[in-house]
This record gives structure tokens, C-alpha cells and sequence, in this order.
């Protein structure tokens, strides 16, 4: 019966000597390919990316392992590296285990070569895998994880070095008219089919050089280099020129956009300042008659929409008018209720249920957010004392914006809300997107602590959208990680999504962190997340946010429910 392949080099002068290592690896159930080289120049010759091991003596009359390892690293490569060797001291053994090599055997106990090169071949394939889900990290970082398009943040760069290479461009922004009556008719299956054939259909008027970027929702943008308003308006209305319908399932979707257009260096000469400016113009493009607009300076100030919506914002945080829903988080492997997460609802009075991804980054502008996070945390803990008291014990986790974390205030406005609510701080979680972590690294950190040592958790949101650092994470006082719901929602069809989701929880335990996925809608979802690891489950799944009069009785429900998923 034939081994586990094996494809070696060895460095090693003494030919007997390189035979008792083979004879080792053959026992061990190993079925080496090898090459045996003694000097520098057959080293370099046979140093291969496909080898799976080196096996190299310590001491060489004309080449030592040192060297050689040095060299295996200068050529960008990672390969196994283990010492095999007749006498080498614990000091010399430690400094090339510091190089980079993962072992040592000595010659006279070779008995251990089969178990050393094991262990070396398991920590290379945890490298890998690491390493690649490191790279899928990178690529969702600045990908959209539905369309796969570039996303908000590699727009903003790719518009940032066009501006640094002070050509000519314009910048479009897209909205899609009918979006959301399509996801409310269809479902949000249809709903994300047409956003994946969006791209396809705007890369047909484009030049190849150009960027198309998913920018969120049924937004995109769309990067010209080159050109000026009167080409842009050109591309623009050809964009717009839709000869046949898009078909999603057998459904045949007629669908209208419109276009906001701003341009360097007429309109702004940063990448903030034009997709400000787009935007403006794509309110413009929504007026009746519009469909595509180029910014006008006369437009900016006067667009009724959004002046009468930061008007009614303001009152609507002083009257308390915005209200919080609530959505449980369920540990998977025993069905217990380990937290809710607490997120805004604001009724208009004449406009109806306006969604948080509108009026939260209304409030960002205005400078709303300390008031309205300060609404919102005394709300989640005026609900915790009201559970307690009906012997419901669970913590809530509440929003929280990057200027929340830069305000030196902060830490104490949340000390006085928990003490005047007698809410222990230990029953609130803050949760904190990954790109806020990252805007003032130094600056967050202090008021994390601060707010750490009150008493207050913390959890990273939307991991896996932005891009810290995992050093700079074993520095934050964080328990807990979330997985956003675009990898979640594609982990059994998607490789990339299911690489990450996997390195995320891999990651997360190396860190003693705990690990919420987002956006589970179905029990496979919550049994392939259970398979792999991941200690709680939150989305649709489970419940949708529901305001807290319905807590108590979903709760009994889900007892009921819970008891079914644990024995399937």
C-alpha cells in the first residue's frame, strides 16, 4: 500500500545519512519524491513552490541550514523547514526555530522525524488556510460580497488616484427607481437576482478601463476617466436607454433608473466632495421629467427632500418619536436566547416607516448622532430594567457611530444614562462597525477603555467590510465579532463567502472572541454555522426586530421551537 506522497528536499552531505531520514518518513507512513543537493548552488537550483518539505542538517562543511533557510525566505517562499542534525545546542536549536524553521531532530533519535514532519506539515496547511482567508478578508474589503463589483471604499480610492493623476473624470452615481416595490413584490431573492445583473447590463455603454462599484442597496457608481459633463450626460442617457427587461427566475422586470453626475475639477477636487455632489445631482434626477442630471451649484442648497427630512429628524429625537425594535441572537449549539440586538425605527407622521440607512446618515451630517445614540442607549436600558422585572435577564446591544467614539463626552453620558436607569452596564453591548475602529485608531481605544472599565461590552460589526488589522483587534477590549450577513447569506454558494465565514471563526477562537453571524434565514444556514464552529446565530431565521411588547411571547414560542432544532 503506497504512502502519503511527499515531495522533498533534503540538505544533507552524508548520502547514509539522508537514507536513515528517508527509511524514518517511509515507516511513518510518508511516500517521499526527494532530492538530495550539499551545497548553495544545487539548494538554489531545486528550491520549488510545490515542494511540501525541506529537510536540511544543521552543519555543512561548505553550506549550513541558516543559510539556506534565509534563502528559502528572500525567494518569497514558505515551505516546512525542519533541522535534522548530529549535535546542535538548545541555542542554536532556538535562534533557526526564531528563523522560521518548525523543528529539529537529532540524528541519533530519528525515531521523532515521522511526528516532527507531521506537525510541520499541519501548521503549513493552518498557514494556508489562514492565509487565504486572509485574502478573501482583503478581497471582501473592497468588494461588494453579493455582486462581487468594487465596492464604496475601492470607488473612493479609484476616484482618489484619478484626482492624484489630475486627469479629467466623472464620477456617476446610480439609483435604481423601482427597487424597492420589486423587493417587496417579489421577494429579496429577485431582489438581489436583478442587482447581480445590474453590472453586465452598465459594462455593455462602458469603456473597459472605467469602474462600475456597488456602492450599497441599489446604488451604483460608475467611474469615467477622461471625459467631461457633456460625455458623461452621453453615457449617462445610454445607460438609461433600456431596450429589454431583465429576467430573474422567469420573471420579466421592467426597471427605471436615475443618474446623478459630478465632474473633476468643475465640481469638487476631492473624492468626498464629488460623490457628495453626485448624490446631490441624483435628487435632482428624481424630480418628475428628470431622468440624469449634472450637479448645479443652485441645486445644492434647495433640494426640499432632504431639508424637510433633517427638519423632522431634529424634533423627531427631541420628542423621542424614534423607537427601537428588538431581534434576538440564539447560541447554536444549545438554543439559548444569549442577547438582543436593539435597532431604530422612526414612524413619520406623514412619510411612514423610514428606514435606518436613510435617516442615520442624515443624522451623521447634522451632527444628530450624540443626541440620538443617547436616546437610543437610555431607551435599550429602561427595556433591560423592564424585562428584569418581568424575570427576563438578557443584555441588549446597541449601535454606536465613530463620532460617538471620538467624543470625549461619550463614556460619561453613558455612565450617567446606566445609573440613572439602574441598569447594570454589564447588561449593555455596544457594537462598533470595523471601518469606525479604524478612523482614529488611538483616539477610539481611549474611550473604548473607558467605557470598558465602566462596565460596558463591546462588539465589532460587520466584520469583514472594512479592514483592521488582527493586531489591532487583540488590542481592543472587544468580546465578540459579527459576520456580516453578505458572507453569511452566501456561505453554501458562494466559496469566497464560505472561506471567510471559516477563517473569521477560526480567528475569533485564536483570539477568545465569540462569533455572531448575521443574516441567517434558513436552517441550513444554522446547521452548516453549527458545523463550523460558530457560537451564536442571529437573523430572520430565528425572528424578525420586533418591538418589546412581542418579546416575552416570542420567547415562549421559541422555547418550543428551540427544543425541535436541538433534537433534528
Amino acid at each position: 500500500m503506497s504512502g502519503r506522497p511527499l515531495r522533498l528536499l533534503i540538505l544533507e552531505d552524508r548520502p547514509e545519512d539522508a537514507d536513515l531520514a528517508l527509511r524514518q518518513l517511509r515507516r511513518a507512513g510518508f511516500d517521499p519524491t526527494w532530492r538530495r543537493v550539499e551545497d548553495e548552488e544545487g539548494f538554489r537550483a531545486n528550491l520549488d513552490p510545490e515542494l511540501d518539505l525541506i529537510i536540511a542538517d544543521y552543519h555543512q562543511p561548505q553550506f549550513d541550514a541558516l543559510r539556506a533557510l534565509k534563502l528559502m525566505q528572500e525567494a518569497g517562499l514558505d515551505i516546512p523547514f525542519v533541522l535534522v542534525s548530529g549535535a546542535v545546542g538548545e541555542d542554536m536549536a532556538v535562534a533557526a526555530v526564531r528563523l522560521g524553521a518548525v523543528d529539529y531532530v537529532l540524528k541519533d533519535r530519528l525515531g521523532r522525524l515521522g511526528t516532527a514532519v507531521e506537525n510541520a506539515l499541519e501548521q503549513a496547511k493552518l498557514r494556508r488556510r489562514q492565509q487565504e482567508g486572509q485574502k478573501a478578508l482583503e478581497h471582501q474589503a473592497l468588494h461588494d460580497g453579493l455582486t462581487d463589483l468594487p465596492n464604496r471604499l475601492m470607488f473612493r480610492q479609484q476616484i482618489e488616484k484619478g484626482l492624484a493623476e489630475r486627469a479629467s473624470l466623472a464620477v456617476l452615481v446610480l439609483d435604481l427607481d423601482n427597487f424597492r416595490e420589486i423587493n417587496d413584490t417579489f421577494g429579496h431573492k429577485i431582489g438581489d437576482g436583478l442587482l447581480g445583473q445590474i453590472a453586465p447590463r452598465l459594462r455593455e455603454h462602458v469603456d473597459s478601463r472605467d469602474l462600475i462599484a456597488r456602492l450599497g442597496g441599489d446604488e451604483f457608481g460608475i467611474l469615467l476617466r477622461d471625459t467631461d459633463a457633456a460625455h458623461a450626460m452621453g453615457v449617462a442617457e445610454s445607460l438609461l436607454r433600456v431596450e429589454r427587461p431583465f429576467l430573474i427566475e422567469g420573471h420579466p422586470l421592467e426597471v427605471t433608473a436615475s443618474i446623478g453626475i459630478a465632474v473633476f475639477p468643475q465640481h469638487g477636487s476631492t473624492a468626498e466632495t464629488l460623490l457628495q455632489r453626485a448624490d446631490v445631482a441624483l435628487y435632482v434626477a428624481k424630480r418628475p421629467g428628470n431622468s440624469a442630471a449634472v450637479y448645479r451649484h443652485e441645486d445644492d442648497p434647495y433640494d426640499p427632500s432632504r431639508v424637510a427630512l433633517q427638519a423632522d429628524l431634529r424634533q423627531a429625537i427631541a420628542r423621542r418619536e424614534i423607537i427601537l425594535y428588538y431581534q434576538p441572537q440564539v447560541a447554536i449549539a444549545t438554543g439559548e436566547v444569549t442577547g438582543f440586538e436593539a435597532l431604530a425605527r422612526w414612524r413619520h407622521t406623514q412619510r411612514g416607516w423610514i428606514p435606518p440607512v436613510e435617516f442615520i446618515p442624515v443624522a451623521e451630517r447634522m451632527g444628530l448622532i450624540k443626541p440620538l445614540t443617547a436616546c437610543l442607549v437610555e431607551l435599550a436600558a429602561r427595556q433591560v430594567v423592564a424585562w428584569q422585572r418581568s424575570g427576563i435577564s438578557i443584555p441588549v446591544a446597541v449601535n454606536v457611530s465613530m463620532r460617538n467614539l471620538l467624543d470625549p463626552r461619550f463614556p460619561a453620558t453613558l455612565k450617567e444614562i446606566v445609573a440613572t436607569s439602574g441598569t447594570p452596564a454589564r447588561q449593555i453591548k455596544l457594537e462598533i462597525t470595523e471601518s469606525a475602529l479604524m478612523t482614529e485608531p488611538a483616539r477610539v481605544l481611549e474611550t473604548m477603555n473607558e467605557l470598558r472599565a465602566i462596565g460596558f461590552g463591546f462588539s465589532i460589526d460587520d466584520f469583514g467590510t472594512g479592514y483592521s488589522s488582527l493586531a489591532y483587534l487583540q488590542r481592543l477590549p472587544v468580546e465578540e465579532i459579527k459576520i456580516d450577513r453578505s458572507f453569511v447569506g452566501e456561505l453554501s454558494n458562494n466559496a469566497g463567502s464560505g472561506a471567510i465565514v471559516r477563517a473569521t471563526i477560526e480567528l475569533a477562537g485564536g483570539l477568545g472572541l465569540d462569533v455572531v453571524a448575521e443574516g441567517v434565514e434558513d436552517e441550513s444556514t444554522w446547521q452548516s454555522l453549527g458545523r463550523l464552529g460558530c457560537s451564536t446565530a442571529q437573523g430572520y431565521f430565528l425572528s424578525r426586530p420586533m418591538p418589546p411588547s412581542e418579546v416575552e411571547g416570542w420567547l415562549a414560542e421559541w422555547s418550543k421551537r428551540s427544543d425541535r432544532l436541538q433534537a433534528a
